[in-house]
């Protein structure tokens, strides 16, 4: 879906003081760019930062760093978690970043214990699934970053992206802590809801979640041959 442009976005972006402009130059110090150490969350994808806002604002003891390419969405994101916040931002930082060069951003020693993934584009097509956030060429990254028993929360509208994506986590040395095909109907407490899965709860689409935790085994990481074979089972 085509964003439309917001002129007031990148104006606000630069001048909010919780906005990081150059990711690159944060790495390895993610931890240093907060007024204390916490717990660090990452989020992949933000979109408005509807949810955002509220995990922010509900969990002041927890550090979040939000990324996403648009800065017209992030533009949203800023406006939202400042008003959920109450126009004082302490634990979260917002950047905008190609999430497909996660590595250069962020290292191992920034301590990231948990990353979430919300409805990102579910490239349905043949030849495009390798560009899915859980692919197992993303899936790499994040266990880079993530320590052993570190967690990626996962939620989607979409049947054939949770389907393959139970496949991406065991591949990629995850193992499932809990999943559910209804998320609305299994009473998962906190779900802190977005924009797209209100839409989607409305149209009676049930939402497929789960959390992921990295495990210590080894895993393979021939990305040609994965994908060689994924586009077989789809052919």
């Amino acid at each position: 879906m085509h964003m439309r442009k917001k002129k007031w976005a990148r104006p606000e972006l630069a001048a909010c003081p919780w906005v990081v402009q150059a990711p690159e130059q944060a790495r390895g110090r993610w931890q240093a760019l907060f007024s204390r150490e916490a717990p660090l969350h990452l989020e992949l994808g933000c979109g408005k930062g509807v949810a955002t806002a509220a995990m922010v604002a509900a969990n002041p003891g927890v550090n979040y760093v939000a990324v996403d390419i648009s800065p017209d969405v992030l533009g949203d994101a800023r406006r939202n978690i400042d008003a959920a916040c109450g126009g004082r931002v302490e634990n979260a930082l917002l950047t905008r970043a190609n999430i497909e060069q996660l590595s250069g951003i962020f290292a191992p020693e920034d301590g990231v214990s948990r990353i979430y993934i919300r409805f990102c584009n579910p490239w349905p097509r043949r030849g495009h699934k390798k560009r899915r956030l859980t692919h197992p060429r993303q899936l790499i990254q994040y266990r880079a970053l993530l320590p052993v028993g570190g967690e990626i929360w996962f939620k989607t509208d979409d049947e054939g992206l949770f389907r393959d994506s139970l496949i991406y986590f065991a591949v990629s040395g995850f193992e499932p802590v809990w999943t559910t095909e209804d998320l609305h109907a299994s009473g998962f407490s906190p779900n802190y809801v977005s924009e797209h899965e209100r839409r989607f709860v409305s149209q009676g689409i049930p939402i497929k979640a789960g959390i992921w935790r990295k495990t210590a085994a080894e895993i393979d990481e021939d990305f040609t041959r994965w994908e060689l074979d994924e586009d077989r089972r789809d052919g």
